[in-house]
């Protein structure tokens, strides 16, 4: 009698997954996960140096991924990268919208460039990526009978933070606007949802220049214990791996200790 294991099945097994964001933090945590799940990740971002790292990481532990070195604030290098995940891959049937900085500044300061960055990024990328994806989204969902697109907004979309009114504007805007692909796009078989989670150990607070919200953070430390990436990870591949009839519209995932 044969002793060998059974092969655990991998849920997202034929799937093809573009991860924008994904050179680092909760885009890079999740390109390893959904990989570890069987879908055939495309990870997307600026940094190509890191999305080759990445590739080398995942093909090593038996993934499949490919890097595309592009920036979703520019439409030619996205519609560049949509046009080849549709030439060697047949389309994508998961997108993972994940590119994003946040400038927390008095909105007195008047740091007009750190408003349009975050703007620009966090809702204009995130529009660029819907453009360009969301076709084969709905052609794939049409054939296989299921496709994602999950959105990553934040906590701030719901709570007031000061100094925080710009970024946390854009993720309202990411909110909401995910509830309404939903109702559209619900009846194609495409998935829509908003992770929005609480404070996430990733480069995002690197970028933070205003002192204030730099103490913040930094006394945050000492309140509470922090999300990973991977946490936010294994909630993507939780989403992803759902029977098709089951879509969570918005999930808020928290720190035990942040209050609000």
């Amino acid at each position: 009698m044969s002793t060998q294991s059974t092969p655990t099945p991998q849920p997202l097994q034929g799937r093809v997954a573009v991860i924008t964001g994904a050179s680092s933090g909760i885009g890079e945590a999740s390109a390893e996960k959904l990989a570890a799940l069987g879908a055939h990740v495309v990870v997307l971002a600026r940094r190509a140096d890191r999305l080759t790292a990445l590739v080398d990481r995942i093909e090593k532990t038996g993934g499949s991924a490919t890097a595309i070195a592009g920036d979703v604030t520019d439409k030619t290098s996205l519609r560049a990268a949509a046009d080849r995940v549709e030439a060697e891959r047949g389309g994508a049937d998961l997108l993972f919208n994940n590119a994003g900085v946040m400038l927390p500044a008095p909105v007195e300061e008047l740091a007009v460039d750190q408003w349009q960055h975050q703007i620009d990024l966090n809702i204009t990328g995130l529009m660029n990526a819907i453009e360009v994806f969301v076709p084969q989204l709905v052609k794939t969902a049409g054939a296989r009978g299921v496709a994602d697109l999950i959105n990553t907004s934040s906590i701030a979309a719901q709570n007031i933070f000061p100094n925080f009114a710009v970024y946390s504007a854009t993720k309202a805007y990411v909110t909401h606007l995910s509830r309404h692909l939903r109702v559209e796009l619900g009846p194609k078989n495409v998935r829509v949802s908003a992770i929005e989670p609480g404070i996430v150990g990733t480069e995002l607070q690197d970028h933070v220049t205003d002192k204030g919200a730099q103490d913040w953070l930094e006394g945050s430390k000492d309140a509470m214990e922090w999300l990973t990436a991977e946490d936010i990870a294994e909630t993507i591949g939780f989403l992803a791996s759902q029977p098709p009839r089951v879509n969570f519209q918005q999930i808020t995932i928290m720190p035990t200790a942040q209050p609000s």
